[in-house]
């Protein structure tokens, strides 16, 4: 269970994974559209939403497959390059999602990719963050997920901080206390 009212915790464990059931199941034909009977038969594959995969998984009723934003397509793109590979339409919570599919796939090397893709992306986004005016932010954004958005948009709030201190935006002011002398002792 991941972060309870957090609303983007919510939302990207509902994305939906390909699982296989390991087990039938009985009064769940429901989560199978192609079933006719009100039961899903052991390998029947069904798309469903995270959080139900990986309750279903830690019963060992199923197994999760890799997304198709994990493939090795989507890997060759971003070995090429992978400042512009639009993560966000392959999913909004890229990295999210895949620190939470990683120990629960065969693939083990979900997390190294995860690591390499955003060391890679990292300092592209700064730099954009940092040159970019308002006018022209809306494309770097729209290939951004959720979480490289918050990271440009912190990066973009600090170098307006600067700039605004930079010029003088706030200057220190002088306590009342530092003027006055202090009385002798006797």
């Amino acid at each position: 269970m991941g972060k309870y009212y957090d609303l983007d915790d919510i939302i990207a464990q509902e994305e939906r994974v390909l699982v296989v059931f390991q087990k039938a199941a009985t009064g769940v034909g429901l989560l199978d559209p192609s079933s006719e009977t009100n039961n899903v038969e052991h390998g029947a594959k069904v798309e469903l939403p995270f959080w139900l995969g990986q309750e279903l998984h830690a019963r060992q009723a199923v197994a999760m497959s890799i997304p198709p934003c994990f493939n090795q397509m989507t890997r060759k793109e971003i070995q090429a390059d992978a400042a512009s590979v639009d993560l966000r339409s392959r999913s909004p919570y890229f990295y999210e999602l895949g620190c939470k599919i990683a120990p629960l796939v065969a693939d083990k090397t979900i997390g190294s990719f995860l690591l390499y893709t955003l060391t890679n992306r990292y300092k592209g986004i700064l730099c954009k963050a940092h040159t970019a005016t308002f006018a022209t932010a809306a494309k770097p954004l729209s290939i951004l997920t959720k979480e490289e958005t918050q990271l440009y948009e912190a990066a973009q709030s600090s170098m307006m901080a600067f700039k605004k201190w930079r010029i003088g935006g706030s200057q220190f002011a002088t306590a009342s206390v530092v003027g006055r002398k202090r009385k002798p002792v006797v």
